[in-house]
């Protein structure tokens, strides 16, 4: 088993959600890099297009399949599913990057807000994983990685709505990993702090306005913050997905991978 070989995934069929966001876009092109054939979804079409274009980039022969979807449809989710193995066959690995921030303090929560985050933070990302896990089931093997966060681990100020979905997203990969492995189907989970995405970006802004602090002043607060002084870079994570996915994380089971510059050590 060689850890870093560059066609660690060839012959594989690797789901991308949220593929037009920071991490799911990069995590698609470490995916083709690696060899594999991969379906990329998200609901904007253009960004789709934008991202299937770079992975011809990096491989003529790429084999890239694009579906947009809205994941809190039900009827997206079976369409998505049932077009990604007819386009490239059963699905080996699914990486569940789709995801939204927002919220803010409890006392300007709406219902509205709580809704929409949970909705397609947690419970469109277990639904469509129920599809892709039967299609996964037939084949006795595969690998599940769902984005969660240091947020999924650990409460903060300001961030109760974000930080309940993820940590739904971290009881919801160690629960169905015991289920799932005995179909010999891996399921881990990958918890980055704050990364180098527009929605990173975004939220250190947001924590920002609330602290009374500019967006500069508040990424140094956040640097200084991280033992190695650097928020985290997409590919980084896109590189740890594909590890997980990969055969030299088999017997990686259930696990949440802290990617957090050393400002998480337990």
């Amino acid at each position: 088993m060689f850890v870093f070989k560059e066609d660690a995934l060839k012959g594989r069929h690797i789901l991308v959600t949220g593929a037009t966001g920071g991490i799911g876009y990069e995590a698609a092109k470490a995916a083709v890099r690696s060899g594999a054939a991969v379906t990329i979804t998200g609901r904007n079409e253009e960004k789709l297009e934008e991202l299937s274009q770079a992975c011809q980039e990096i491989s003529s022969d790429a084999k890239v399949f694009v579906q947009q979807a809205d994941l809190t449809s039900e009827e997206d989710r079976a369409k998505l599913v049932e077009a990604a193995v007819e386009e490239n066959g059963t699905i080996d690995g699914l990486v569940n990057s789709a995801g939204i921030g927002g919220g803010g303090p409890v006392k300007d929560l709406s219902e509205e807000d709580l809704r929409k985050i949970m909705e397609l933070n947690y419970t469109a990302t277990v639904l469509l994983t129920q599809r892709v896990f039967e299609n996964m089931r037939e084949a006795e093997a595969g690998a599940v990685v769902n984005l969660s966060s240091l947020s999924g681990l650990r409460g903060t100020k300001g961030n109760s709505a974000y930080s309940a979905s993820k940590f739904a997203i971290t009881g919801f990969t160690q629960a169905f990993a015991h289920e799932a492995i005995e179909d010999k189907i891996r399921v881990n989970a990958v918890c980055p702090g704050f990364v180098d995405t527009s929605m990173g970006l975004n939220a250190i802004r947001k924590k920002g306005e609330r602290e009374g602090r500019s967006f500069e002043e508040q990424m140094k607060v956040v640097e200084e913050g991280i033992p190695s002084g650097r928020i985290t870079k997409a590919e980084e994570v896109a590189n740890i997905i594909v590890f997980l996915l990969s055969d030299a994380a088999e017997n990686v089971v259930g696990e949440s991978v802290k990617i957090s510059g050393g400002s998480v050590m337990r």
